[in-house]
């Protein structure tokens, strides 16, 4: 049997037919739970279908990763980080593939699927060099022939949560980390994407055979709600980094704090970019286009505020909306698209009840604000003038929807770039060095990604990448954010014959 349409064809060169287990499970694929069917959101049809794991399946799967994970952290993190090498290498084997797959699946336009398998070999460049560099500090000790110092070991299993709007970027952000670091990883995917989530597992799972190292260092499943939560509950996971809303992430962080272990969240943004009077205006312009719409507005980091100096508003505003007039919207996959569909029909229903409410709340359509009639999920990029008093400017609106704002003053601006209860994503456009370093300052933004002169999405890998508030306070990627993916011990040794204690007590 083969698939549904020909155009589909590609998928059987990374390992995927028209039905396909989802679980990988102690180095075999295998799956007990139900069939979906996973569908394209340019037309709604049916890509493949994918049988999900059970709960006795995860069960299996975390008894094998648990029991992997003490011949994976014996292994030097070197050798680890030759390992991760080889899976970039497989992984830049199939780029134009992956980067399809991902445009087919979630619905990005192709550039974008590609550029997001590309941040996962990038992830996985960045690891290599990381596994030699995992360092310890030297304390200098108050006591006499006494050493102190750091050191850093694996956690053991990490659980990686992640979302339908990035299905592998997110993955390599903590997979690439978490196993130099020494940890197995169990990943559960979205369910709206499983398809990516089997492809790049099977290109692991290749490359950790070749290397004859247990299958289940790289435990995957697709699945539903409940396979998230079993993760949450899971002692033997010390580490859950989960992507998604703030609503769901609040019930994750709850449940694995009860339990004492450590969650790292990646939640909801919802971001500003401000243009001041003394802003490059084509530069700012060029830069809110690709950020408000870009991935049909479907990234954490997607500008959703825009606040524009009241001297240059409307010369900015008419610029904007000639430019929406202009973008083509339509097959992801075809050359020339910049918006792709939403992911769901439920992604579009949630367009349509988003604009009731800014109506209902005075706000003023510049352009779009209206689903495309279509079999799949398009709507349009939407500009929409509204007061900042207005309470749906708090909420994110997972969509390509745009509100403007005026402003008289950075002080302002400032304020209400952090009156939002999320906290991921800013940028200012000014030339003033002293705008600048007010914003990136201790009075600036809260945000945990403070830009200048760029966009508010599109970030580098060698970041820490995260935010503050109700966007959870993790920080993934580049920096130190391999820390969070480890123990620390401080570890003192007395190498002499004497008993000195700290704080020069004297106990008998």
């Amino acid at each position: 049997m083969g698939f549904a349409k020909k155009e589909y064809e590609f998928l059987s060169e990374i390992g995927l037919g028209p039905e396909n287990p989802g679980g990988f499970i102690n180095g075999k694929w295998k799956a007990s739970g139900p069939v979906i069917s996973t569908v394209n959101p340019s037309n709604n049809q049916q890509i493949a279908k994918v049988t999900e794991v059970s709960i006795e399946d995860y069960e299996e799967g975390l008894r094998a990763c648990n029991e992997a994970a003490k011949t994976w952290k014996s292994l030097p993190a070197p050798k680890r980080g030759e390992i991760v090498r080889q899976i970039g290498d497989a992984l830049r084997e199939k780029l134009q593939h992956l980067g399809r797959l991902v445009s087919l699946e979630m619905g990005k336009i192709l550039a974008e699927g590609i550029g997001e398998v590309q941040e996962v070999i990038d992830m996985c460049d960045y690891a290599v060099g990381l596994s030699r560099q995992l360092n310890g500090s030297i304390v200098p000790s108050e006591r006499p022939n006494h050493m102190m110092f750091e050191v850093w070991n694996p956690l053991g299993v990490v659980g990686v949560i992640t979302a339908f709007n990035f299905p592998c970027a997110v993955l390599g952000w903590n997979a690439c980390i978490a196993l130099v670091c020494g940890n197995c990883v169990v990943w559960k995917g979205a369910p709206t994407t499983p398809l990516v989530t089997i492809a790049v597992t099977k290109l692991v799972a290749e490359v950790l055979e070749k290397n004859n190292l247990p299958g289940a260092i790289f435990t995957s499943f697709c699945g539903g709600a409940e396979i998230g939560e079993a993760i949450a509950k899971d002692t033997r996971i010390p580490l859950v980094s989960f992507t998604g809303s703030s609503k769901v992430g609040s019930k994750v962080q709850k449940i694995v704090n009860e339990r004492f272990g450590k969650c790292l969240l990646e939640l909801s943004g919802n971001n500003a970019l401000i243009v001041m009077d003394d802003a490059n205006i084509g530069l700012a312009v060029r830069s809110i286009l690709f950020a408000a719409v870009g991935t049909a507005g479907q990234r954490c980091t997607t500008c959703r505020r825009l606040y524009l100096h009241e001297s240059i508003y409307q010369s900015v505003l008419d610029q904007l909306v000639g430019l929406y007039k202009q973008v083509k919207i339509g097959d992801p996959l075809e050359k020339g698209t910049l918006v792709g569909p939403v992911h769901t029909q439920a992604s579009r229903e949630n367009f349509e009840k988003g604009i009731s409410t800014i109506k209902s709340q005075g706000g003023k359509i510049l352009t779009g604000g209206s689903v495309i009639e279509s079999d799949g999920n398009f709507v349009q990029p939407t500009i929409v003038e509204i007061s900042s008093d207005a309470s749906v400017v708090k909420e994110e609106l997972f969509g390509p929807v745009l509100y403007v704002m005026k402003i008289k003053t950075l002080e302002e601006a400032i304020e209400l770039n952090n009156s939002v209860p999320q906290g991921l994503s800013s940028s200012v456009f000014t030339s003033k060095p002293e705008t600048i370093f007010k914003w990136i300052g201790p009075h600036g933004s809260d945000c945990g990604i403070v830009n200048v002169n760029i966009p508010t999405n599109g970030a580098e890998i060698g970041g820490a990448f995260g935010g503050e508030k109700a966007t959870g306070g993790g920080r993934e990627a580049g920096s130190d954010s391999w820390k969070q993916y480890m123990r620390r011990s401080t570890c003192t040794i007395n190498y002499g014959s004497e008993l000195p204690l700290a704080q020069g007590i004297n106990f008998g």
